[in-house]
């Protein structure tokens, strides 16, 4: 399924924007080593809905704010981008540090959204376990480490990535490590102002998830008053993995909105 890429001029900066398919909105947020394309998930959702995902500001093809010190104020950007895109109530998902960015956004103004469904959701802190620290390893290790099928990461990324990769990777981690460096991607507030957010949220975990513990799933499942659990077989990168039982369990949550 064919898509479209646009620059939009948010808060003085440009955000990368692909976009596709038709029917009611999902803005889907990504992983924290960057958007790698228009992937077979977003195919799936944009076969009844229009499907929009931006490059995180810093991120990618997006201009970096330099005054953005914290995920909060990537939050913001959002935020204004949404209301820009004349996207008052619309359905999020969250892939990993995509969905700790959706988490704020929705502790701040939940209104905005219809739905909202965090994958693999960094943003709060594990009871049990740790979220990998990827300022610890090599930034391909790190990637390598989300995926259960080495041969899905060499699909995506190849076998040996590329230069230009490897550069982007390393760009997109300086980027992590001015707004989710201390605390290592959670907000200790998390916790307290997730519980104010009633939208229908839906939370999918990899059962073998090597890079974000299954405790933060239910830490977001629990707080929430109407969040429920799903874990699937998988690792971090389910988008990918597991893209079709994923797409299923987020086009059954949503209703067929």
């Amino acid at each position: 399924m064919s898509f479209t890429e646009s620059f939009v001029d948010v808060v003085g900066g440009k955000v990368q924007l692909l976009k596709g398919g038709s029917g009611s909105p999902i803005v889907v947020f990504h992983h924290d080593i960057g958007n790698p394309g228009w992937l077979p998930y977003y195919m799936e959702l944009a076969e009844n809905h229009t499907v929009y995902v931006p490059s995180h500001p810093g991120f990618g093809k997006s201009e970096r704010p330099e005054w953005a010190r914290n995920v909060r104020d990537i939050a913001c950007i959002y935020q204004r981008l949404l209301k820009d895109l004349g996207l008052n109530t619309t359905a999020v998902v969250g892939l990993g540090f995509g969905g700790w960015i959706a988490a704020e956004m929705a502790t701040m103004c939940h209104h905005e959204f219809s739905h909202m469904v965090l994958v693999n959701a960094m943003g709060i802190q594990p009871t049990k376990g740790e979220i990998i620290d990827q300022f610890l390893i090599s930034t391909l290790d790190y990637v390598r480490a989300g995926f259960a099928d080495q041969g899905k990461f060499a699909e995506l990324y190849k076998e040996r990535p590329d230069v230009d990769q490897l550069v982007q990777w390393e760009i997109n981690r300086e980027m992590s490590t001015r707004i989710a460096w201390k605390p290592y991607m959670f907000n200790q507030a998390m916790p307290h102002l997730i519980k104010a957010v009633t939208v229908p949220t839906l939370v999918v975990w990899g059962r073998h998830n090597r890079v974000v513990p299954l405790s933060c799933g239910e830490r977001y499942q629990q707080a929430m008053p109407k969040a429920k659990l799903e874990v699937i077989e998988g690792n971090h990168y389910l988008e990918v993995e597991k893209h079709h039982e994923l797409a299923v369990l987020t086009k059954s949550f949503l209703g067929g909105k």
